[in-house]
């Protein structure tokens, strides 16, 4: 089974804790997997972020909404979110 690098929540410190404050707010109080794996490397967690604001938060996207739900539900089923 491959392995993927996580933040574990009690350990992180600095930075990456304000991070995971404003995560935690925002979801509710859970910090969500991904946000976990982003996190371990602070450079890819930018990337995802300005990935994701590129293709969903911007006027002009590229996808429309329909697309963009559909792309949603094909990454959760292979990540076995909807379980």
């Amino acid at each position: 089974m491959a392995r993927i690098i996580t933040l574990i929540p009690e350990h992180a410190r600095r930075f990456r804790r304000l991070l995971l404050a404003l995560a935690k707010r925002q979801y509710g109080g859970v910090v969500r997997g991904i946000v976990q794996i982003a996190l371990a490397d602070l450079r890819l967690a930018f990337d995802m972020q300005w990935l994701y604001a590129y293709l969903h938060e911007r006027r002009p996207s590229p996808l429309t909404r329909l697309q963009r739900e559909m792309v949603a539900t094909v990454v959760n089923g292979l990540i076995g979110g909807a379980r």
